[in-house]
């Protein structure tokens, strides 16, 4: 009985907590942005600014589902994101992966699906805070690299989806290619949720038996020097790296369950 009267809360409490996610993304949109235009002139001082509401709003989501008692959540070497510049990479178990990493960076850049942009709740902060779009084209690339280099802390899903249930890392190319061509060093970061909660697939409603726990772990900078000037090309030195960030990710995840 106790058991189900918990899940019933959750239920709950997941659903007031993306209701007040929705409509803090409408006030961002209709309130905060507007003034936020008419108060700072400077297009990359507004950005930067729109980036740190952003990450504020993100931080007060997490301690929001904390609080309430939607997850529990424990983040270890938080202190090695605290730097600008950082290419970060991490698995994506969860819809709500992305909104810890930029709860926890200064400066937070990310590549979105387009889709945001045509969401009314997502497209102001979006927008605002001059988020990267992965259906850019060939500018995607050097979009991301000038990110980093400009001092953002530019967060990326190599999956490009959420991980599907079986928990088989599917990893793109398209991470591993910002690398190379930028000569850019990635910090990992390895997500594991448990039990899973908001995975590909899953209905907001559709909450686990019993409350979520994640667990972020961040990993040491892995150097991209031994990949970069490839004989064979920069396509072969991303996949080098792709495939030895798979590897890396999986034995990662493989001793979190050990």
């Amino acid at each position: 009985m106790i058991e189900r009267l918990d899940r019933y809360w959750r239920v709950c409490a997941t659903g007031l907590c993306f209701s007040s996610f929705g409509i803090g993304g409408l006030c961002l949109r209709l309130i905060a942005f507007p003034l936020l235009n008419v108060a700072v002139w400077p297009r990359p001082r507004r950005t930067l600014v729109a980036r740190s509401l952003v990450g504020a709003a993100m931080r007060s989501f997490v301690w929001m589902m904390h609080t309430v008692g939607v997850l529990s959540y424990e983040v270890r070497g938080a202190e090695k994101l605290d730097r600008t510049g950082l290419l970060i990479l991490a698995n994506h178990p969860s819809l709500i992966d992305v909104v810890f990493l930029i709860s926890l960076v200064e400066r937070p850049d990310c590549v979105v699906k387009a889709a945001l942009l045509g969401n009314a709740f997502t497209r102001g902060p979006v927008r605002m805070a001059g988020f990267i779009c992965n259906e850019s084209g060939v500018d995607l690339v050097s979009d991301a690299i000038a990110s980093v280099r400009s001092g953002n802390n530019l967060i990326i899903f190599p999956e490009g989806t959420r991980t599907p249930r079986s928990g088989a890392l599917q990893f793109q190319r398209g991470a591993a290619h910002i690398a190379v061509r930028g000569g850019l060093n990635i910090t990992p970061v390895v997500i594991r949720c448990r039990p899973p909660t908001l995975a590909k697939g899953d209905k907001w409603y559709q909450v686990p038996s019993r409350r979520a726990r994640f667990e972020i772990a961040v990993g040491d900078d892995i150097a991209v020097a031994t990949f970069c000037n490839d004989p064979a090309g920069d396509a072969m030195a991303a996949r080098r790296l792709t495939e030895h960030l798979s590897d890396y990710f999986a034995l990662e995840l493989a001793r979190a369950d050990a």
